[in-house]
């Protein structure tokens, strides 16, 4: 699917109710920390928590909203060493492969790209983390393993693997406040 099928993000922030924009900046640096996350939005919105939940679904549905998830810090976990693998699969295997790469559990999330040829020939990326070096390239391996019947190239241009070098906060689309 293209991205013109999908409102722009201002298409979708001008088509906002003044109460989604205000639950959406409520939530947009992420849910409150209590027991009851959803009874406190609602609160906060003078709405029921029944509404409040239709609103999130409706939001889920319209796309305004991507998902709603966990997002740990991994390295306050330990997992200080970082890598975004990038793979050269067959076209017609990547849908296969990517979801299987994205079960294991130290791959935080895997995704199709497109190649940009001729300078770069991969479409399969999928986001490792570790405790150390040797452990991310152990895992590494693993993946080469598992791709080993579907990777497109020889055995030294089929794959790379870009570390990172430093923090950088990472946040999407944000609204200001009126």
């Amino acid at each position: 699917m293209s991205d013109s099928t999908y409102p722009s993000k201002q298409q979708q922030s001008e088509n906002l109710t003044e109460l989604e924009r205000q639950y959406i900046l409520l939530t947009q640096n992420g849910m409150p920390i209590v027991s009851k996350p959803y009874h406190h939005l609602a609160e906060q919105l003078k709405i029921s928590v029944e509404d409040t939940l239709a609103m999130t679904k409706d939001l889920l549905a319209r796309g305004v909203i991507r998902r709603i998830a966990a997002v740990p810090n991994h390295y306050r976990a330990g997992y200080t060493f970082n890598g975004m693998t990038v793979w050269d699969v067959k076209d017609e295997d990547v849908q296969k492969y990517g979801t299987l790469l994205g079960q294991l559990p130290f791959v935080s999330h895997c995704y199709q790209r497109p190649r940009r040829l001729p300078e770069w020939n991969f479409n399969l990326f999928a986001m490792i983390h570790g405790k150390n070096e040797q452990q991310i390239d152990e895992y590494r391996i693993q993946i080469k393993k598992l791709l080993a019947d579907v990777l497109q190239t020889s055995e030294q241009s089929s794959n790379e693997m870009l570390t990172s070098s430093k923090i950088l906060k990472k946040t999407g689309l944000r609204l200001q406040a009126k």
